[in-house]
């Protein structure tokens, strides 16, 4: 994998964090200033309903379930941004920005788990949060992979050459053997 093209990647992973940043950031308000929601409340999509749910908020507090959401966001951003400008060609970056990436993708199971089976209800705005944290998921996991496949090219060459870049041809070996 060409560093521009892990750059691409990580440049989406960073856009889409600032995307879910405004989104939390959106529905954080909403909590907060009781004001009316930009969404339908008519059928399977009622955010309000979502968002007033127990569901709503961090068991055993009053903290919207929003605010984790916005503080992943930003760790996802940083390590983004790491993983593109700062520590580009670092492979245990990627491996962390999966599993951080895979722990997200939990806590949206079980929220699409609450929408769908316990509320009976899904809310807009969280299911294209729920949306983002996918695709970046997606992104990280490829990213892993590509780096990965890469090392084990660039193993494979640097094992096949002779150090002056010049590949070895493979010659049968020839061991001794001791006739008793």
């Amino acid at each position: 994998m060409t560093l521009m093209r892990r750059s691409a990647g990580q440049i989406l992973l960073f856009l889409l964090s600032v995307l879910g940043i405004g989104i939390a950031i959106y529905l954080t308000a909403e909590h907060y200033q009781k004001v009316p929601l930009v969404c339908s409340n008519i059928g399977i999509v009622d955010c309000a309903r979502v968002l007033s749910s127990r569901y709503s908020v961090v068991p055993g507090t009053t903290i919207p379930i929003t605010i984790p959401g916005l503080l992943w966001c930003i760790v996802s951003a940083v390590l983004a941004f790491a993983a593109w400008r700062v520590f580009p060609l670092k492979r245990s970056l990627l491996v962390a920005e999966c599993l951080w990436m895979a722990l997200g993708l939990l806590s949206v199971l079980y929220l699409v788990y609450v929408e769908i089976v316990l509320l009976g209800t899904i809310c807009a705005w969280c299911t294209a949060f729920h949306v983002i944290l996918l695709v970046m998921f997606l992104i990280a996991v490829a990213q892993w992979q590509s780096a990965r496949s890469q090392d084990l090219d660039e193993a494979d060459e640097s094992w096949e050459s002779d150090g002056d870049g010049q590949s070895k041809q493979a010659t049968p070996s020839v061991t001794p053997s001791r006739n008793n």
